[in-house]
């Protein structure tokens, strides 16, 4: 993301591409940094747009919340920011998510729609995540505030061969993969 002066402000080359015009473009090794990359990407060592939606709503979330994406000395139930605001959200609660500092002096309606966007692109399934223009015209209040399931899908993906794949061991099978929440 770049400034007015075009100065960067936000980076990641974790998914960059090496690029020779004589062969076309092919993807570099998987990089990145954990609680950012969706979890598909991760699985798959693929990248997309969808993975690229997902990174824009932890960073919405982060900077709603004022918290890291992963915080492992929190209570095991806060150490995920996305699983924690995604609770706060099915149990109605979801501005006590926002930034304690800001001690409840800020625009509700904007708080919102920024934290339902960041759950938005979130979503466990990459098919039911926006595209960035979406997220623009509801973050500019053109377009209503998406619809959420109160609970947090499960996520599955079908990875490709079969060798008895669990969420903490991926590998590539056929099989169906479940991640945990």
């Amino acid at each position: 993301m770049l400034d007015s002066g075009f100065n960067a402000k936000l980076g990641n080359f974790g998914l960059a591409r090496l690029v020779d015009h004589a062969k076309g473009s092919q993807t570099t090794h998987l990089a990145g940094t954990m609680g950012y990359m969706a979890p598909e990407c991760v699985l798959s060592g693929k990248a997309s747009k969808e993975a690229d939606v997902y990174s824009f709503g932890v960073v919405a979330l982060e900077i709603a919340c004022s918290r890291r994406s992963i915080e492992p000395t929190y209570e095991e139930s806060r150490a995920s920011l996305v699983a924690w605001v995604w609770d706060l959200f099915g149990n109605r609660q979801m501005l006590d998510a926002a930034d304690p500092k800001l001690s409840m002096d800020f625009d509700a309606k904007e708080m919102e729609c920024l934290l339902m966007v960041g759950l938005w692109c979130v979503h466990p399934d990459p098919k039911s995540r926006p595209s960035l223009r979406q997220t623009i015209q509801v973050l500019n209040f053109e377009e209503p505030l998406p619809k959420l399931p109160s609970v947090r899908p499960t996520p599955t993906y079908g990875v490709p061969g079969g060798c008895g794949i669990q969420a903490s061991n991926p590998c590539f099978s056929t099989s169906l993969v479940t991640i945990p929440r």
